[in-house]
């Protein structure tokens, strides 16, 4: 998704969010650090397989998901880590590793890990390695309609 395609989306959808420009970086934790936010603040996606379909599973970048939390949230009886050249194809004009969590606008399926609703805002990559948008959670919550539950693993 490009960076202006996900813009125009929350634009049409009268979303109020802030832009912040960071230093290349790639993973989310350096993210993170780049733009000077805590990692339990960033929301990370993590792209999975359910069942053999692709769906997005969200949570902070200093947690990593729990598979078998995930195929229970799902109720699969299969989920794994999808590997980048059964996705990469799904997102053009986007970086790999700064996909935003609107798995809505490609009919996948979205997990965001209950931590995350706790905070009044999601700050997440806008689909660059450079940029951030940060909107309030209860517009994200209302657009995406993920499912929530516990996915990240015990740290």
């Amino acid at each position: 998704m490009a960076v202006n395609r996900l813009k125009e989306f929350l634009g049409n959808n009268n979303i109020k969010y802030i832009s912040v420009f960071h230093s290349h970086a790639y993973t989310a934790q350096e993210v993170a650090a780049s733009a000077h936010i805590p990692g339990r603040k960033l929301a990370k996606t993590v792209m999975v397989k359910i069942d053999g379909k692709m769906a997005m599973a969200v949570l902070s970048a200093s947690d990593k998901v729990d598979i078998p939390l995930v195929q229970k949230a799902a109720g699969a009886s299969k989920v794994e880590i999808a590997s980048e050249h059964e996705f990469v194809d799904l997102f053009p004009g986007c970086h790999i590793g700064a996909i935003p969590p609107f798995g809505n606008l490609y009919d996948m399926q979205v997990i965001v890990d209950e931590k995350l609703t706790e905070q009044t805002e999601i700050v997440f990559n806008a689909g660059s390695d450079f940029e951030l948008i940060t909107l309030h959670y209860e517009d994200f919550k209302r657009l995406v309609k993920p499912c929530v539950a516990s996915i990240a693993a015990d740290n």
